[in-house]
């Protein structure tokens, strides 16, 4: 076990995550969120959750990552660049985040390494990985460790790479030298606001999550409201307007990672070709894409609603 100091122990995190392709890393202390329990609390009450019903749960988990991880004194934060070296440019839309492989896959495996390089060095620590798992708060530890603020749209943002990437976290029984948050650069733009085709952004800051397109084309079972029509622009799986009218996203630069290659699946899918194949033929195309969350029903049904406009 190598007795270091928080402040040697965190450089030696972040230069592990170099290593490891992540694009950046922070600390926070393990805390309870205090300032955002009354803000969950309205979120919720006023249904922005739509049918996303595990979002009533664990109120309390969400708010202390210490009811996660007993003993817990760190929260390591990591962001992982899914920005595409091309974008597609057919008749229906896909989200950018899943051109390629599922990034929990990949980010899980990347999370498991990172801690037993630390458990190499240290000792034996205790911990775990989230990645856009569990009642964890991502954007807002991440805003706690130093890596950006969060944008008008509730993303998080920063100068240097604006928002396309992935946010996961390791919390650890293990006491490591916490960095400081970092201003709230959106000045007075309303970009991501004005753009929103479905006004999800109620206000600065607050999203109605059973208006937003990811959303509808993703997490909503039931059949999309004909209140929607002609206001999807032809996204079929998630959504980017927010983010690609974010001046921040000028400075995106391509992923360097072999795992989010353009699958052979996502292009029929742009293409408006998806509704030709058969489901078996469908569950091939998408294996261990983020695609197969949505299953071939939800993105036949996605399709033929934005067909109805045509």
């Amino acid at each position: 076990m190598n007795p270091s100091s928080p402040k040697k122990i965190a450089q030696f995190i972040k230069q592990k995550s170099i290593e490891l392709g992540f694009a950046s890393c922070g600390v926070a202390k393990a805390s309870f969120l205090e300032e955002e329990a009354p803000r969950l609390e309205s979120w919720l009450k006023k249904d922005f959750q739509g049918e996303m019903s595990y979002m009533n749960n664990h109120f309390d988990l969400r708010l202390d990552v210490r009811k996660l991880v007993p003993g817990a004194k760190s929260v390591i934060v990591l962001t992982y660049n899914y920005y595409p070296k091309e974008e597609l440019s057919g008749p229906y839309k896909v989200a950018k985040y899943a051109y390629g492989r599922d990034y929990h896959k990949v980010l899980k495996k990347k999370l498991k390494t990172l801690h037993k390089m630390i458990s190499e060095e240290y000792g034996k620590i205790e911990g775990r990985g989230f990645v856009d798992s569990g009642p964890v708060m991502e954007r807002v530890w991440a805003k706690k460790a130093g890596l950006g603020w969060i944008g008008k749209n509730s993303l998080l943002l920063t100068k240097k790479q604006g928002s396309f990437y992935f946010i996961c976290e390791l919390i650890l029984d293990l006491e490591i030298e916490p960095d400081q948050p970092v201003s709230d650069y959106c000045g007075s733009c309303t970009a991501c606001m004005d753009a929103c085709p479905t006004d999800a952004i109620t206000t600065p800051y607050i999203v109605d999550g059973s208006k937003c397109i990811s959303y509808l084309t993703i997490e909503l079972k039931n059949e999309i409201p004909s209140s929607f029509k002609n206001k999807m622009e032809d996204w079929v799986f998630g959504c980017d307007i927010c983010q690609d009218v974010c001046p921040w996203n000028r400075f995106s630069k391509a992923n360097q990672e072999s795992d989010f290659t353009l699958k052979e699946g996502v292009t029929l899918l742009n293409k408006g070709e998806i509704n030709q194949l058969l489901e078996v033929e469908f569950h091939k195309l998408f294996e261990g894409s983020p695609i197969k969350r949505t299953g071939f029903r939800g993105i036949s049904r996605n399709v033929t609603f934005l067909k109805q406009k045509k």
